[in-house]
């Protein structure tokens, strides 16, 4: 079980690299491991770095990194963790996702960082399992996994499977498993060496409240803001929302104005248009459904409140080709 104190010293944990994986957490997860060895005056834990083929791994950000060796050069016995990042879906490898099920059947502790839930829910590792992801891709999560509980928290550890939700957040990960095996005092002079104070409950939410996120505190506002994205996929009128708040409509017209600088209607369809455009480059759901998820009962109309927005319709913003681009293609 992950967190648990470990059977011999050091503590294997195994990286596994996916393209285009982001860089922060794992570094967040790899420095408390170092600086715990440091502080301990002990080989607490080792680590590793693998690819599918032994290959270097590009980031997100572009930076190349050396690995130590392929899947086939790890051995059993150790912690495994999948970091992944931006287009995780467009990278899940079978040999990784047979490697990983092998894994699991040995009993080994698995988990991943930021996307990489999206890369372990898809070979079914994480059934019945809860889990967490990056906030910005948990809307997508929550449509192509609705049978896995996922939740909005900074790291999740259940059982044999943990996972964190990108950034920083692996660092209250890695001290929450570090306080585990070897006591408190160990975590938090760990916390204390990479400046990160006070440690966070795995619960926190990731994302900065509602209040920072708009740069207002108006509790009604923010009370009708909170509905909006809480009801996405069948939107609720402006006549609703305000009478919900004991507003008029005109009261409801005049707080946005005054606070947001756009009507409530405009509002809401932008909250709809960034969650469709989150489904279409993190999910594989159809066009059709994406604007159904967003509350489009009509695929033109979505197609024109998309284009309007971002420049560009769905289908382009998909790569996909349209009925004109296929006909101006030369002739083989």
């Amino acid at each position: 079980m992950f967190g648990e104190t470990p059977r011999e010293l050091p503590q294997r944990f195994v990286f596994v690299l996916v393209p285009e994986f982001s860089m922060m957490p794992l570094t967040a997860t790899v420095e408390p491991l170092r600086i715990a060895n440091r502080l301990s005056e002990q080989s607490l834990y080792e680590w590793s770095m693998h690819s599918v083929d032994g290959n270097p791994v590009a980031a997100s950000n572009g930076i190349l990194v050396n690995v130590d060796g392929s899947l086939e050069t790890v051995g059993e016995h150790a912690t495994l963790i999948v970091c992944s990042g931006v287009n995780v879906h467009k990278h899940i490898d079978k040999r990784l996702v047979n490697w990983l099920r092998t894994a699991a059947r040995r009993g080994a502790d698995i988990g991943g960082l930021c996307t990489a839930s999206h890369l372990l829910a898809s070979t079914g590792l994480l059934n019945g399992y809860r889990c967490t992801i990056h906030w910005e891709n948990l809307p997508g999560f929550a449509e192509a996994f609705p049978e896995i509980e996922v939740s909005g928290g900074l790291f999740e550890i259940d059982r044999d499977r943990f996972s964190s939700a990108g950034g920083t957040s692996p660092i209250d990960m890695m001290l929450a498993m570090i306080a585990s095996q070897h006591g408190p005092d160990l975590a938090s002079d760990v916390a204390e060496q990479v400046l990160h104070s006070p440690i966070r409950h795995h619960s926190e939410h990731q994302r900065m409240s509602l209040p920072a996120r708009i740069g207002a505190r108006h509790p009604k506002l923010v009370g009708i803001i909170e509905q909006m994205e809480q009801n996405l996929e069948e939107p609720l009128s402006p006549s609703i929302l305000a009478k919900q708040a004991g507003l008029s409509t005109r009261q409801l017209e005049r707080l946005f104005r005054r606070y947001l600088d756009r009507s409530p209607k405009r509002y809401y369809l932008e909250l709809r248009l960034k969650k469709a455009r989150s489904l279409l480059l993190q999910t594989n759901m159809s066009v059709i459904n994406v604007a159904l998820a967003c509350g489009f009962s009509s695929p033109s109309h979505f197609s024109k409140c998309y284009r309007a927005f971002y420049g560009r319709t769905p289908y382009r913003e998909r790569g996909i080709p349209t009925i004109e681009q296929v006909g101006a293609t030369p002739a083989g």
